[in-house]
């Protein structure tokens, strides 16, 4: 089946239309906001270091992820998406008082309880998407959820700072409040039924374990995310020298934008090719073929040389999302429902915690040596870490042969 007929059969789904429109308008919202609070912070006070921490403060509440996702198990989940939708609009508009630099401490708390919320967000919709959504067309939704987010990501950020930049930071803000408004509006329209959570009477800390153990004890799951993990981890890594790369090749820093231009280009391009690559390969090779893929795109961006820069950045873009994609769609097609959104959760802090490790890492190592000796190295570390998913794939393919009932499918 090609790209396009599976694009349009999970189009034609009416539920996952609006799924996927929703995601469009709040990732709108979120990309324009993520910009923007930087530029404020850096505006009304001066300093690099607390405009970064705007991006600790929403990425921080991963490291609670499987605590928080157990919420998601414990309420119905469109109930509970609307609630969080609304709540982070009415949230946003108290980013009217931020008018000082002593009042900073309101962003910063908003941009947590923007992050906490959308930790458990993130592990509801996984949950009720795989009740809306067939489990041949998870990997396609999951793909398309990837193209539009990263789509998102090469025009809301210059909308959000264009905005900034004629009206201040609560006009992001304000808009940002509106995108969370029509995505509830959207969720209310969604015609799922969901069985109210049955009340186990266990509580919350053996519940969150509950999902742990199921991710950690599942050999399907613990390889992908593990990997996915890692790769963040080493992306990370050689993330940190784009500005040592692009000092080599002879540009301004500026021009970082359009390596990263390039790079949203490929992993759009990754999420149209996901549902079919998926069927075809099944989720081991795929995600083994993106990372050796983001491997090698790692090394060559040690070569300075405009034209290999810009196609490393888009092979790169084009690799990175593969193991994101089938360990979340591996997560959703493994896991029975009442669980569903504590180990949605506990995976995502497994794979994105170690980018903030790899940010603070290789922010001091660029310092010692340069990219021409890390990214070859950072590339290579990749590679090895697909060689067990791939071999992983070829084992369970010559089990299959052998005795098809007994094979475990990736």
């Amino acid at each position: 089946m090609t790209t396009s007929l599976t694009l349009l059969r999970v189009l034609r789904d009416r539920d996952a239309g609006l799924y996927l429109t929703g995601l469009v308008v709040s990732g709108f919202g979120t990309s324009s906001l993520w910009l923007a609070s930087g530029v404020w912070v850096k505006e009304l006070t001066g300093s690099d270091g607390l405009a970064a921490l705007c991006m600790l403060a929403m990425w921080a509440p991963t490291l609670a992820g499987p605590a928080l996702g157990t919420l998601a198990d414990r309420l119905p989940r469109r109930p509970l998406l609307i609630a969080l939708n609304l709540g982070l609009a009415a949230l946003l508009l108290t980013l009217f008082a931020v008018d000082s630099a002593a009042r900073l401490w309101l962003l910063f708390t908003v941009l947590f309880l923007y992050g906490t919320a959308g930790v458990v967000h993130d592990a509801a919709e996984s949950a009720l998407v795989s009740s809306v959504v067939g489990p041949d067309l998870l990997g396609d939704f999951n793909g398309l959820r990837t193209a539009v987010t990263e789509g998102m990501k090469l025009v809301a950020p210059l909308t959000g700072a264009g905005l900034y930049t004629v009206y201040g930071g609560p006009a992001v803000a304000c808009l940002d409040a509106a995108t969370f408004v029509l995505a509830a509006g959207l969720c209310a329209l969604l015609r799922v039924r969901e069985q109210r959570p049955a009340r186990s009477g266990e509580g919350w800390r053996r519940q969150t374990a509950q999902g742990v153990r199921h991710l950690w004890g599942h050999p399907v799951l613990r390889p992908l995310v593990r990997a996915g993990g890692t790769t963040m981890l080493l992306t990370a890594l050689a993330s940190t020298t784009v500005y040592a790369v692009v000092d080599r090749l002879g540009h301004s820093p500026a021009y970082t934008g359009v390596l990263y231009a390039a790079q949203g280009a490929g992993s759009v391009a990754a999420g149209l090719l996901a549902g079919p690559a998926l069927r075809r390969l099944g989720g081991r090779r795929f995600a083994a073929a993106g990372i050796a893929l983001t491997g090698a795109a790692v090394a060559a961006r040690a070569v300075p040389w405009d034209p290999v820069a810009l196609a490393s950045a888009a092979a790169g873009g084009l690799g990175l999302p593969c193991v994101l994609i089938a360990a979340l769609t591996a997560v959703q097609r493994e896991t029975p429902g009442p669980l569903l959104g504590r180990v949605t959760a506990t995976a995502h802090t497994l794979v994105f915690t170690p980018n903030l490790l790899g940010l603070a890492a290789g922010a001091g190592l660029v310092e010692l040596a340069g990219p021409g000796l890390l990214l070859p190295l950072y590339g290579l570390a990749l590679l090895l870490t697909a060689l067990p998913l791939a071999q992983r794939a070829a084992s369970a393919s010559r089990t299959a042969a052998r005795s098809p009932s007994d094979a475990n499918p990736a």
